[in-house]
């Protein structure tokens, strides 16, 4: 610890942004290893500021600081200078706070974002100098968990993990920490850990199950090994969000972040059903907090953060129950002090461009919207209940009240989708750039395209991607059919988009070519100045390992999947009826709003039927 201290003191100045790596922020939480029972490190598998800008992970950090025999530190990904720096001094990689190497900690945990930001978690294992499989682990290393949106799927990472928390994490972290405790006072092996931690409801051993495959490669079954485990690990859901415990004293980033504010958590999930989003499927049911709670939080994080925003943040902040008055009464009593409320995203209709108005009364940056599809039949397909009359209603508004710039959210690739519904997406681009409105008129139409990715517990799971070549003439074509000089098009790489959509759907035989790109150099993939398709493509090939088995193979609806022995609680049954629906052109309503839908989360956590603005 000291040496590390000592030696920042030569390293820091010679790498690009150093305050990512200092520690010492405003409300950081230090405490003594000595006197503390159980040592963890909350490990960001991304850049500084990043992980500065996860919610979750405030929440965590808070959780477990607020206990007397835990604490929680901070890690993340190093860019290439910092990791070149800490090689060449021969140092590990070590945590915000004191500045501990990570294997001297207990419990190491992963968030599990994005499917580009797995060779960092290697490379953070590595640099903290801890084996990176689980079986090589010994009796005194630390035990490596992982939680977030990927752990719906984790098998490219199981070999890697000693332990997955599905689903939220607040109450699982403390049932945790007792067990570990109780396990350390008993000098267990680390065997008898996991078996403990195997009973906790939500928690998945994966070294405790195996999977058999078919002569075609093919899953055939996922079964446990242990006595006294489940078949099908369900996940961990918080049921009075109100009550629950929030971070309203974050720690206060050096440099600017990806969102550099005070982010209010007005809800949890969402259950407008675009067949394509794995957020809205693994995050039900709905459960929103208080507008006083909420209120109180505000003026707590103002107070003691220092920032002059807030960010209502949610999948689809304005489906709050009570939205309207909420943001009445944060502009009434925030707006002398200069204190910005912002939207992350916006519905596209007319009171979308109210609630945004109230919000915006000055400045008027550029607004985003997602339609995601250029066609009504395709939005069909995908449920995406917005028809173009509200999306040019909703610009019109917007232009009308000062707005003059737009970004347009696509989606290419997508199941059914033909060259006329890529087309699509220019003729409505155009007509958005035509818009005037009380005199005034739209400036620029920035039109973004990312390429579909198949997401496992979703109705589309079982689509192939479409291939690279593909993917690229068809964003070529959109380009095409792009005119004027206030449209423009930016898109994603299909190489990237490649790379999620294997690990997405993947299974555990993919570790093996995870750790040979990792040896080869692979890290930070989801950043364009260091992303090696080559590398990645040399990796696959060493292995063996066909990719386009996982990315654009279609799967039969009988097939046993990577995920299938990891549940958010949705029904099968319900995503092969949204599938149906989707190739039928049928739309599915929003069930906080109409009549319940049978997704079967309700059922399975054991929750009664509530609609918006109802209690749990």
């Amino acid at each position: 610890m000291d040496k590390i201290k000592s030696q920042l003191d030569f390293i820091l100045p010679r790498v690009e942004k150093p305050a990512r790596y200092i520690g010492e922020e405003w409300n950081i939480v230090k405490k003594d290893h000595s006197k503390t029972s159980v040592k963890m490190v909350l490990a960001f598998p991304d850049v500084y500021e990043v992980g500065m800008s996860h919610l979750g992970s405030h929440i965590l950090y808070h959780i477990v600081n607020l206990r007397s025999d835990a604490l929680l530190e901070r890690v993340y990904t190093p860019w290439g200078d910092m990791e070149q720096e800490l090689r060449r001094a021969g140092l590990p990689l070590f945590s915000l706070e004191t500045k501990t190497p990570l294997f001297d900690f207990d419990l190491i945990g992963f968030t599990l974002q994005y499917e580009l930001s797995y060779t960092n978690i290697l490379n953070l294992l590595a640099l903290g100098q801890i084996p990176l499989r689980a079986a090589e682990r010994q009796e005194d290393d630390p035990f490596v968990l992982a939680g977030g949106p990927c752990a719906y799927n984790p098998e490219p990472l199981a070999p890697f993990l000693d332990l997955v928390v599905l689903g939220e994490g607040e109450e699982v972290i403390g049932e945790l920490i007792a067990i570990f405790k109780d396990w350390k006072q008993q000098q267990g092996t680390r065997h008898e850990f996991l078996t403990a931690a195997a009973k906790v409801p939500g928690v998945y051993v994966p070294a405790f199950y195996v999977v058999d495959y078919d002569s075609k490669g093919c899953i055939k079954s996922i079964r446990p090994t242990e006595t006294g485990i489940p078949e099908q690990i369900q996940k961990r859901v918080v049921r009075d969000l109100d009550g629950a415990s929030f971070s309203c004293q974050p720690v206060v980033p050096y440099l600017d972040t990806v969102h550099n504010r005070s982010m209010l958590e007005l809800f949890r999930g969402c259950t407008r059903g675009c067949r394509f989003c794995q957020a809205g499927m693994i995050y039900r049911p709905v459960r929103e907090r208080s507008r006083e709670t909420l209120l109180k939080q505000a003026r707590e994080l103002l107070a003691r953060t220092g920032y002059d925003e807030i960010s209502l943040s949610s999948l689809s902040s304005l489906d709050y129950f009570e939205i309207e008055k909420l943001i009445d009464d944060l502009v009434s009593e925030h707006k002398s002090a200069g204190v910005r409320i912002s939207l992350p995203s916006l519905r596209a209709d007319s009171f979308a461009i109210e609630q945004a108005e109230k919000i915006h009364p000055l400045r008027r940056s550029s607004m985003t919207l997602a339609p995601e599809a250029g066609s009504q039949r395709l939005r069909d397909v995908i449920n995406k209940n917005v028809t173009e009359d509200d999306l040019l209603t909703a610009i019109e508004a917007a232009v009308a009240a000062g707005w003059r710039a737009f970004k347009l959210y696509f989606m290419i690739g997508l199941p059914t989708e033909t060259e006329q519904d890529v087309a699509a997406i220019a003729t409505l681009a155009q007509k958005v750039a035509a818009v005037k409105a009380d005199g005034r008129q739209i400036t620029r139409v920035t039109v973004s395209t990312s390429n579909f990715v198949p997401k496992a517990h979703t109705p589309f799971q079982w689509e192939g991607q479409l291939p690279r070549g593909e993917l690229r003439k068809r964003q070529q074509l959109l380009s095409s059919k792009i005119k004027g000089r206030k449209v423009e098009h930016r898109w994603h790489d299909p190489d990237q988009s490649f790379l999620e959509a294997v690990f997405s759907r993947g299974d555990r035989r993919l570790a093996v070519v995870l750790e040979k790109a990792w040896q080869l150099g692979c890290r930070l993939d989801g950043w364009s100045e260091y992303f090696r398709m080559d590398l990645w493509e040399q990796a696959f090939a060493e292995t063996g390992c066909d990719p386009e088995f996982y990315a654009n193979r279609a799967i039969p609806e009988n097939e046993t999947l990577p995920w299938q022995h990891l549940s958010p609680g949705l029904e099968l049954d319900f995503l092969l009826t949204e599938r149906s629906r989707a190739f039928l052109g049928l739309t599915t309503a929003d069930c906080s709003f109409k009549q319940c839908q049978a997704c079967g989360v309700c059922t399975a956590l054991r929750l009664p039927l509530k609609r918006r603005g109802e209690r749990m």
